[in-house]
């Protein structure tokens, strides 16, 4: 996956905002908002008018050069622009501010290989994977040509290091990538008698040509490298699913398969990899790594006052979110009875909060293996997949399977539901189609601006939940779920915890009143930027009615008495 950047570099800036730049491009004054793109190293501008909708400048971006893209984020002063259906005008752009663009290109990349001996022969990798998996995948498809640490790829006479990422190899937008792959070797010659003997040694490692070591320095480099579970509550067992998860990372990082940064998102994400290098085993998500936090590897500015790219959410805290829907994402039989694995409801890959050392994580002020560059943050499972939902038509969707990630994201107040973070599997023989939600870093917000579910927009939503999914929900207990997250070692904010309670309560009182997740989520969930939610009304009357020294309890009880009426009137239309 590729990141195309939208943004200016500061002389950039300051020329947008010189006098008559905008009669230059061609643009009239009346043009409030001027937009550069800079793709493949070249500075396109865009007319936008404030009338335009968030999804018409998506679309008119993929007019430019037959450029196409299937996911963007657009970015303005911090915050995402999400809901497609809004204005320009509704984000507060005027005249010569600046929108960023996040986007994914393409998940792979051709590479064509020649030898030195002038054999050809062609790859097509994913382009998150380095040099290092190229040289692997080389091995695998040309067994001649020996074991993967004998190879030097070379790019334009440049040597190519194997912690090298494809994605840093397309910067002049090529569609293939042309490579030449040699040994390097030295041949040294030892007297013996009036003969002499010949060694072909690597010049690098130091191999002979038959694979023994050659000459080792008897000092071993101290390992740079560690993952650990971090555990606040000592009673709490890991269940086998993590320990093996944590595990089999480590291997990964023993073998000397380093984590591979995700090039999509806009946040700091690591591929870990298995022992052998040919499979991902799991995701690690650095805090400090986060939209907007300090050590972002996307160069975004620090959050001034704390909030992340969702309202509602705090930079920082997305990793124990990850973990928290983890942990609230019930099996049919109720909470987790740790250290026993058991699936979850919607599916949540197993996850765990770690600390963790690599140096090809994020380090701005340079690597030492010490205990200021150690990393905190969320390690989830890698679930083996054939693409998100984005990749594919919506109503190849099984209708429980889109039921089950709304019931999550519901009761979890999810602000980042898309097709993007919803994984596609094909399981058994018959190849049933399972979906798997990931990327929970914007749940458990403090209030419901910003709540986004893509799937209410999908057919499979205004279909009535099944029996079995019924008695789920009727089960949900929100105060037990804050107890729970308690007990894991999170206190839960207050706000958050009301938002919480709050919309445990919608799902559970409109799904008995048969509403369907569209309908519920349709409460939930703005219809335009400026105009409230239903849910939001509804708190707001609360708040009206409650005096300030008012309890918590008594406050939640305001507000169910208003929701019963308000559902009333949805059931009723």
């Amino acid at each position: 996956m590729s990141v195309a950047s939208v943004a200016l570099s500061p002389a950039l800036e300051e020329l947008v905002n010189f006098p008559g730049i905008i009669g230059r491009f061609g643009l009239s004054l009346d043009d409030p908002i001027l937009v550069f793109l800079t793709i493949a190293g070249s500075v396109i501008p865009k007319r936008v008018m404030e009338s335009y909708s968030i999804a018409s400048v998506k679309l008119r971006i993929q007019s430019i050069k037959g450029f196409f893209a299937k996911k963007h984020k657009l970015l303005y002063d911090c915050r995402e622009l999400s809901q497609n259906d809004s204005q320009v005008r509704d984000y507060g752009l005027a005249d010569g501010k600046l929108l960023h663009l996040v986007i994914r290109i393409s998940d792979l990349q051709a590479i064509s290989v020649r030898t030195a001996a002038g054999k050809e022969f062609e790859l097509v990798v994913e382009r998150s994977r380095n040099v290092g998996y190229v040289k692997q995948q080389i091995a695998l498809k040309e067994n001649e040509l020996g074991i993967p640490r004998d190879h030097e790829l070379t790019l334009d006479g440049e040597e190519l290091d194997d912690q090298r990422l494809i994605t840093d190899l397309c910067k002049k937008g090529e569609d293939v990538i042309h490579l030449l792959i040699r040994k390097s070797v030295e041949v040294r010659a030892t007297p013996v008698g009036k003969d002499f003997e010949v060694f072909i040694e690597d010049v690098n490692h130091k191999h002979n040509v038959d694979g023994r070591r050659g000459n080792i320095s008897p000092q071993a480099k101290p390992k740079e490298f560690f993952v650990d579970p971090v555990i606040v509550n000592p009673t709490i067992q890991l269940p086998l699913s993590l320990k093996e998860l944590i595990s089999s990372t480590l291997e990964g990082l023993e073998k000397g398969n380093g984590p591979i940064r995700s090039s999509d998102g806009s946040g700091g994400a690591y591929f870990m990899q298995d022992p052998s290098g040919h499979k991902y085993v799991s995701v690690f998500k650095p805090i400090d790594e986060e939209p907007l936090a300090v050590n972002n590897p996307h160069g975004q500015r620090v959050s001034v006052d704390g909030e992340g790219l969702k309202k509602g959410t705090r930079v920082g805290e997305g990793a124990i979110r990850e973990v928290a829907a983890y942990i609230l994402d019930y099996p049919m039989n109720g909470p987790r009875t740790f250290p026993h694995d058991q699936t979850g409801f919607a599916g949540v890959p197993p996850t765990a909060m770690v600390k963790c050392l690599h140096q090809d994580f994020n380090h701005p002020n340079g690597f030492s293996s010490s205990s200021e560059n150690t990393k905190i943050g969320s390690l989830q499972m890698f679930v083996s997949n054939v693409g998100s939902c984005e990749d594919m038509g919506y109503k190849v969707f099984p209708v429980d399977q889109v039921h089950k990630i709304s019931v999550l994201d519901i009761r979890l107040a999810n602000a980042d539901r898309h097709a993007g973070n919803i994984l596609v599997s094909r399981n058994g023989l018959e190849g049933h189609m399972v979906l798997t939600p990931i990327d929970h870093g914007y749940c458990f917000p403090n209030k419901f601006e910003d709540c986004t579910f893509e799937w209410l927009y999908w057919p499979q939503a205004k279909e009535p939940y099944s029996s079995e999914t019924l008695e789920y929900i009727k089960s949900l207990d929100s105060e037990q779920d804050i107890e729970l997250l308690r007990f894991h070692g999170w206190e839960i904010p207050p706000s958050c915890a009301r938002v919480l309670r709050i919309s445990t309560m919608l799902l559970k009182k409109g799904s008995a009143k048969g509403l369907t997740p569209f309908s519920i989520g349709s409460i939930m969930c703005r219809k335009t930027l400026e105009k409230e939610s239903v849910i939001e009304q509804i708190i707001h009357d609360a708040e009206a009615i409650v005096s300030p020294v008012t309890t918590e309890e008594e406050f939640i009880n305001t507000v169910s008495t208003i929701m019963d009426n308000r559902l009333d009137q949805h059931a009723w239309n």
